[in-house]
């Protein structure tokens, strides 16, 4: 699970190297086009996706916005639910 969640990471957080001063409106835009990326990549709909991880679509559309300032624990929550399906070969 840790795995999956460190994965995930690498894949949604952005900014892993980034040094003070950064903005978080920028962090948390990038983060939401991530999120979206990688859950189209997995062919997955935001309604998928909520049923999947627990949380509602609405907030889901708020975090891919970049309007979400998500937890840790929510972020555990989408890669669960991410890495639970696989993408589609093209």
């Amino acid at each position: 699970m840790l795995n999956q969640l460190m994965d995930f990471a690498g894949e949604v957080l952005p900014g892993s190297c980034a040094v003070p001063p950064y903005s978080e409106t920028a962090f948390l835009a990038e983060l939401g086009e991530r999120l979206k990326s990688s859950r189209a990549r997995c062919e997955l709909s935001r309604r998928e996706l909520a049923r999947r991880s627990g949380i509602s679509a609405r907030y889901i559309a708020q975090i891919e916005a970049g309007k979400g300032n998500v937890s840790i624990v929510l972020l555990l929550r989408l890669a669960s639910a991410i890495h639970g399906s696989r993408p589609r070969a093209p």
